[in-house]
This record gives structure tokens, C-alpha cells and sequence, in this order.
């Protein structure tokens, strides 16, 4: 096996690679850091305002206007936890308050009710029970669902990103996967999934800030100084975030999909548990026409024959080669490229343009490098989840029609004899000499 391997020690694609399916509009980088609008226990900066006065207190001091609610106004929100915009919530029920009795939408709540009249006090319960309350909690949490969703995507295809390495001096440009990748190949420390995440920034800057405070990220034990600190992490198998400190939850999409459900409920769900409707007509269904991109250009088809009629150099490349090597040769190809980089001489380029533009120039098309380079076991696995070409590969030891002409198998009991003289041998040993 090459030891260069084509840089595929340092290259390992984190996030999954799909073809757009739309133009892509570039991202405004001024958007890509701002603020998280609804991330959990992350406060707003919209103020809180009480429902029946005009009251109002800034986001942070959620407890101190529930108390207020509770002593001043007898009414308690249910799992307040759970509400995922609170200052909107608040200012719908201000409104609805405003057009009706508070009896309308509370359950009430009498206390010494055995007791003297004048000794009873009425309480307020205003919980999802109410339709229009579950309606708009439903809602919020949608929207903010949306909303961190989008900024995920940002992320994702960010190309500014620029951040060291918390535990060495190496820096990263480019994408947040170069250094997400670095930090568990080379220090043994994983947050996760590029796609799993959200807010990352601030999710680095809460990891680096504690480290700074000489705290162990996992037991979160405050040290004396850095080596200690390091020696300790190392020693215990603390290179890890501790999964039960709920300030990391909000940098995890997996803890906003559900309504009041923590990223433990929703993965210890048993899909086994649903219930099957019998039902399975699938009669409605249109299939979208699939659309495959050449491997030499950005020219895209929506048949097979067309793409196949397009690309007569793959036909070139791929003959002699059964159907798991050419799989390997194509994700191989498409990784380079993704890469900026020439399959035939190694040469990085700035962009995807750049080096196809060099494959046509440079004649290098045609020139691939040695076998044992691409016909490894990583590139079974596609390069991009929807890449329609692999659809597109038959198996050279497949014959086509003989219209019921009879084949007589060959004599292979010299099989070693017939390897060594086969034709097919021959060629793909011109092509490497020739590469």
C-alpha cells in the first residue's frame, strides 16, 4: 500500500458529501457567528413581560418574573423548561389576556378549600392541557427547530472558518471539519459528528474557555497548573466531554427535534414499538428524475444513456475492471477532485475549477496512478450519498446478448498459465507503464 496513499491520512472527509440540488448561493460570513436566536438555556434578548402588568425584566431573569407571576398574579406556567421561545410565548397570552378573563385559558386552582371562605386563595395553571397552549408551543418549537437547522447549514458550508487547535499550535482554515478531524485522529478528543453539531464556535470557545481555567473537561476538577492538567486528562481517559452536563446540549441537533425530549429519550426509542398500519399503497408516489454529474466536469444529465454518451473517457478508464474496482476507481477520482487536487501528478489547486481545468490542459484525464493507489477498501464507500454514476457501472465479466449462440468454456486447468498470457493482464500493465 502507498504510503502517501494520496493524502488520505490527512484528507478523511467527516461530513457526508451530496451534489447540490439547487445553485448554490454563497453564505453571507457576517451571518455565520451571530448569536443563537432560540438555543436551549441560551437567554434572548428580548425582555420578559408579565401577563397582567406592565412589568418586564431581561431574559436572564426568567425565575425572578415567575416568581413575580406566582406571588403577585397567583398563576404558574407549566414545564417553563420546555417552552422554546419564552419572550414570545409571554407576549402572545399578554395579548389573549387582554381580550378575555384569565378563567378562560387556566385551570384554577383553590387552596384551603376545606377552610373559611375568606381563607381560600385561586390559583392559575396555564399548561399545554389548552389546545392553543400546545398549539403554540408546538409552533416555537418549530420555528426554533428552523432556525437552528439553517444555521447548521451555514456552518457546513463555510469556508472561513479559522481556529487553533486547543491542544497544539497547529491552526485550521477552510471548514470546521479539518480541525474537528485533527483534534480525534491527533489528540484522541471527539465532540462528535461535523453534522451533529450546531453553534459550533461557541462550542469550542466553552471547551478552550475552561481549559484556559485549568478545569478538566470531563470530571471538571480545576488543576494548579496546565501539565498537571494534561497529565491528569491522559492518565484518566479524560480527553471527552462529560455527556450528563446539560451545557452542552444546545450545541447538539439532536436536542432540538423533539418537544421535551433530552437527546437520551430520543435515542433509546424503539422503532420496533411503532405500530404498523397495514396500509402500504404506494400508488401516489413520483419518483424525481435522477441527475448524475460527470466526473470531469460540472455537466449534469438526467438519463443514464446521456451521461454515459458524455462521459466516453470512463468507459476508457474503467475497461478490464470488474464492477468494485471501477466503484473504487470513480469514488477515488471524485474524492481527488473534491480535494482540488490532480489524481495524475498530485498537484493541489485553490478551487474545483482550477484543477479541472488542469486535467483538460495537461492532458491528465487519462492518466491515473498506480492500482495499488485507488484500489483500496476506503473507496468502496461513495465519496457523495447521491452520486448517480456508480448507477451507471456493469460488470466487465458480464456478456452482452448472443442472440442463443451457444459459449463453450474455456479449458482452465492451466488456470495460472492462462492469467499470465490473458490479454486483459497485458493491457493493464500498458496502461500503469504509460501512467
Amino acid at each position: 500500500m502507498s504510503a502517501k496513499m494520496y493524502g488520505y491520512t490527512q484528507d478523511s472527509i467527516l461530513e457526508p458529501l451530496c451534489f447540490p440540488e439547487h445553485p448554490e448561493t454563497s453564505p453571507c460570513p457576517a451571518a455565520l457567528d451571530r448569536p443563537c436566536p432560540a438555543a436551549l438555556d441560551c437567554p434572548s434578548s428580548e425582555p420578559l413581560v408579565c401577563l397582567f402588568c406592565p412589568e418586564s425584566l431581561p431574559s436572564h431573569q426568567k425565575d425572578v418574573l415567575l416568581k413575580h407571576l406566582l406571588l403577585q398574579h397567583k398563576l404558574v406556567i407549566a414545564d417553563v423548561k420546555l417552552i422554546a421561545d419564552l419572550p414570545q410565548y409571554l407576549l402572545h397570552w399578554k395579548g389573549r389576556l387582554l381580550e378575555q378573563p384569565v378563567e378562560d385559558f387556566c385551570s384554577v386552582i383553590r387552596t384551603n378549600s376545606q377552610g373559611p371562605v375568606e381563607k381560600q386563595e385561586h390559583y392559575y395553571l396555564l399548561c399545554d392541557v389548552l389546545p392553543e397552549d400546545r398549539v403554540l408551543r408546538e409552533k416555537l418549537q418549530q420555528k426554533r427547530l428552523e432556525e437552528v437547522l439553517e444555521q447548521q447549514q451555514r456552518e457546513r458550508e463555510d469556508t472561513t472558518f479559522h481556529r487553533p487547535c486547543m491542544f497544539c499550535n497547529d491552526e485550521f482554515t477552510g471548514n470546521r471539519s479539518s480541525l474537528l478531524n485533527h483534534m480525534a485522529k491527533e489528540h484522541s478528543f471527539s465532540i462528535g459528528l461535523p453534522d451533529n453539531i450546531v453553534y459550533c464556535n461557541q462550542f469550542l470557545d466553552t471547551l478552550q474557555n475552561k481549559l484556559d481555567s485549568l478545569q478538566c473537561l470531563y470530571c471538571e476538577k480545576t488543576f494548579r497548573d496546565k501539565t498537571t492538567l494534561k497529565d491528569h486528562m491522559r492518565k484518566k481517559s479524560h480527553r471527552r466531554i462529560n455527556s450528563n452536563n446539560r451545557e452542552y446540549d444546545r450545541f447538539y441537533i439532536i436536542n432540538y427535534l423533539e418537544l421535551g425530549k433530552t437527546w437520551e429519550e430520543v435515542q433509546s426509542e424503539d422503532d420496533r414499538e411503532l405500530v404498523d398500519d397495514g396500509d402500504d399503497d404506494w400508488s401516489d408516489w413520483h419518483a424525481h428524475p435522477v441527475s448524475a454529474v460527470c466526473l470531469f466536469c460540472e455537466h449534469q444529465s438526467e438519463t443514464m444513456d446521456l451521461i454515459c454518451s458524455h462521459m466516453k473517457l470512463l468507459l476508457l478508464l474503467s475497461a478490464g475492471l470488474h464492477f468494485y474496482q471501477q466503484v473504487k476507481l470513480v469514488n477515488f477520482i471524485r474524492r481527488e477532485i473534491h480535494q482540488s487536487r490532480c489524481y495524475g501528478c498530485e498537484r493541489r489547486f485553490e478551487s474545483r475549477q482550477e484543477v479541472l481545468q488542469h486535467l483538460t490542459t495537461e492532458g491528465h484525464v487519462m492518466k491515473l496512478p498506480e492500482m495499488s493507489t485507488w484500489n483500496q477498501p476506503q473507496y468502496y464507500f461513495p465519496t457523495y450519498e447521491n452520486d448517480a454514476l456508480l448507477c451507471t457501472l456493469s460488470d466487465s465479466d458480464e456478456g452482452e446478448d448472443d442472440d442463443g449462440v451457444p459459449v463453450i468454456a474455456e479449458d482452465i486447468s492451466n488456470l495460472r498459465t492462462l492469467k499470465q498470457n490473458s490479454v486483459l493482464n497485458q493491457l493493464l500493465k500498458n496502461r500503469g507503464t504509460c501512467s
